[in-house]
């Protein structure tokens, strides 16, 4: 476990806030009010234990040894892995895999994700080719695909997307496609490269609540976000997006997100997940919310007109995607 630990925290060896602070300039306000506790005058900075329903089953199973096996062979980078992801045992044994392209280092330093953080090596040009192959030994029905954010990149990484989903297809014609990307940095050309390439799903995550975004994703903007998800919606594909509960929010403004997200682009999918703290060097959780929130959250989003809501603590936004392949609307 401490060897876990060791490798965990090497990607994160600068305290929170180290390249955000330089990135951003000189603070105007403080953000912590923001970031812990808001309903009690003392804010507590961890909470010792989770509770019951948090508990994961550990990885393993035949299932989960024949996938590992592969991604190792070939060289994948799995988001299951680098985010340490609660389900990576369920969805593995089940067959089921997320594989991160563009390589394994972010740009950005977003509070809550366990991706590390820094300069990312050359781009590989044989990834498209080499993922596809690999996708067609695993045997899967459905793929979820996702990527670093690669802001260094005049497009962002849109080239390599398109071909990855283009060989994909063409390597697993039984298998359906859905792909989670960033937001190119707002750069419309770019995302438009990924949607002509024409996935079964395309998501892009809002993560948090408006007032949360300055703390969460220091380098991302809501409103760019909204957008991205409108230019998804306007291109025919079916449109997915997730969120984390517990980083510092209020219910009412999952609500008003919820509406902001619908207004903007008629999204069809949304996932609701507990945020959990993956280092200390990462924003705190602020609160355990319940099993029946997430129930309460769930039925909100289906009044509001999302055509599927995934909730609850363990729900991240790959669990089960399977499940999401909709005809578009």
């Amino acid at each position: 476990m401490s060897g876990a630990m060791d490798r965990t925290l090497a990607r994160h060896p600068r305290p929170l806030g180290g390249d955000t602070a330089r990135s951003v300039g000189a603070s105007l306000l403080s953000l912590s009010g923001m970031v812990l506790d808001n309903s009690r005058s003392q804010q507590q900075l961890k909470l010792e234990r989770k509770p019951d329903w948090l508990r994961a089953r550990l990885p393993g199973g035949e299932g989960y040894e024949r996938l590992l096996g592969i991604v190792k062979q070939h060289r994948l980078h799995t988001v299951c892995q680098e985010a340490s992801c609660p389900n990576m045992g369920e969805c593995w044994s089940r067959g089921s895999a997320t594989i991160m392209i563009l390589g394994d280092t972010c740009t950005r330093s977003c509070g809550f994700c366990n991706v590390k953080t820094g300069r990312p090596a050359d781009l590989d040009a044989d990834e498209p080719r080499r993922v596809a192959e690999s996708l067609a030994l695993m045997g899967l029905k459905h793929v979820v695909i996702t990527s670093v954010n690669r802001d260094e990149l005049s497009d962002g990484g849109a080239a390599i997307w398109a071909e990855t989903i283009r060989r994909t297809h063409a390597a697993c014609p039984g298998m359906t496609v859905e792909t989670l990307v960033g937001d190119f940095c707002g750069d419309e050309a770019a995302l438009q490269v990924v949607i002509d390439a024409r996935p079964e799903i395309l998501s892009h995550n809002m993560e948090t609540v408006r007032r949360m975004h300055p703390a969460v994703r220091p380098q991302a903007k809501y409103s760019r976000s909204l957008a991205v998800l409108r230019q998804i919606k306007a291109g025919g594909l079916v449109t997915k997006t997730g969120i984390m509960l517990g980083i510092g929010e209020h219910d009412h403004e999952v609500i008003e997100l919820m509406a902001d997200v619908r207004t903007a682009s008629r999204a069809d999918i949304l996932t609701i997940g507990q945020y959990l703290q993956p280092t200390r060097n990462h924003l705190p959780v602020d609160r355990y919310v319940p099993p029946a929130t997430f129930e309460s959250m769930r039925v909100a989003a289906l009044e509001r007109g999302f055509r599927i809501c995934q909730s609850g603590p363990l729900v991240r936004s790959s669990y089960r995607a399977d499940e999401h392949v909709l005809q578009p609307e």
